[in-house]
């Protein structure tokens, strides 16, 4: 078994990405609104975080967890908290600062940098499909944002916006790995938990700084945004417990058709060249990577299997 993964369930695990992905998809729609009202980038962080702590100690008492909570890896609680609100603030300033399919689509790159950390973090041998992968992934990066295909004139695709995205793309691919070595000790419950209650204190020391007063629909969009996070932080860690970082992120691709329809009802914003383009060669070189990784999966398995018998 791969020691990577608490308990494989493959099937699960997509199903629980999928559903994570329209919900991440909704709240970026909301932290995008909420923004255009607004309510400050740290202000958001705040406020997903604390409502996401409520829901999470409340549930948790409920359901008569509370012992799930106790760790003997505080030091690992607290390197993923750090990396964590570290990426929520890049998640949220790409949502903010690009349209809103151009941030999701960017956000795709996520996957080639889990094959960079995997060759970094665990000395992996990546071959020429996964290298090619990553290649042809920043090449629809490139075509995405550049000014052949991207926006028209009177409205240029922001390429700071374009950086923080790539770095938010970079920061989930690491979080991934993070959930799921704590996902070897630790309940789903758990990680989340630690997560908010580390979080939730450093973020209200900004709030007298960036904290202002909001009308009822502005709060509402703050709330219904904080509770779409809850939801999805619960989701994408338990979808970590279940299945492989790199594959599941592909159920992730899906959040773009959320995003372009969002874009296009919420915001007025029809779909760009660049995106039509740029898009498909990033979600192709994510295909190729996921269908990698599968048939390494079964090679190793087949391996596992041709050497238990001779062990015996």
């Amino acid at each position: 078994m791969d020691g990577s993964v608490a308990r494989p369930r493959p099937f699960l695990a997509l199903a629980l990405r999928l559903v994570t992905a329209g919900t991440l998809a909704t709240m970026a729609m909301l932290v995008k609104l909420a923004g255009e009202r607004g309510a400050n980038l740290a202000e958001l962080v705040f406020w997903r975080q604390a409502i996401t702590l409520i829901c999470v100690t409340v549930l948790i008492a409920a359901m008569g967890k509370l012992a799930t909570l106790r760790t003997q890896r505080f030091g690992a609680h607290a390197r993923r908290a750090l990396y964590g609100i570290s990426g929520m603030f890049f998640v949220y300033g790409a949502v903010m600062l690009l349209p809103l399919a151009e941030a999701t689509a960017i956000s795709f790159t996520a996957p080639f940098f889990a094959v960079m950390l995997s060759v970094m973090l665990f000395g992996e041998k990546v071959g020429i499909y996964r290298w090619g992968a990553v290649v042809l992934g920043f090449a629809g990066v490139l075509v995405l944002t550049g000014p052949a295909f991207g926006l028209d004139d009177s409205s240029p695709i922001n390429l700071f916006g374009a950086a923080v995205g790539l770095v938010a793309a970079f920061l989930v691919a690491l979080i991934s790995f993070q959930i799921q070595d704590l996902n070897k000790t630790e309940a789903p419950w758990s990680i989340v938990w630690w997560f908010v209650l580390l979080t939730t204190p450093v973020m209200a020391l900004a709030l007298p700084f960036v904290g202002q007063a909001h009308d009822g629909e502005t709060w509402a969009v703050i709330i219904a945004m904080a509770l779409c996070g809850a939801i999805a932080q619960i989701l994408l860690t338990t979808s970590l417990r279940f299945g492989s970082a790199g594959v599941i992120l592909l159920m992730d691709y899906t959040s773009l058709l959320w995003a372009t329809w969002y874009g296009w009802s919420v915001f007025d914003r029809a779909p760009t060249a660049g995106l039509w383009i740029g898009a498909p060669l990033i979600i192709l070189a994510g295909l190729l990577i996921a269908w990698r990784e599968r048939q390494l999966a079964v090679e190793r398995a087949r391996s596992a299997a041709a050497v238990e018998p001779n062990s015996s």
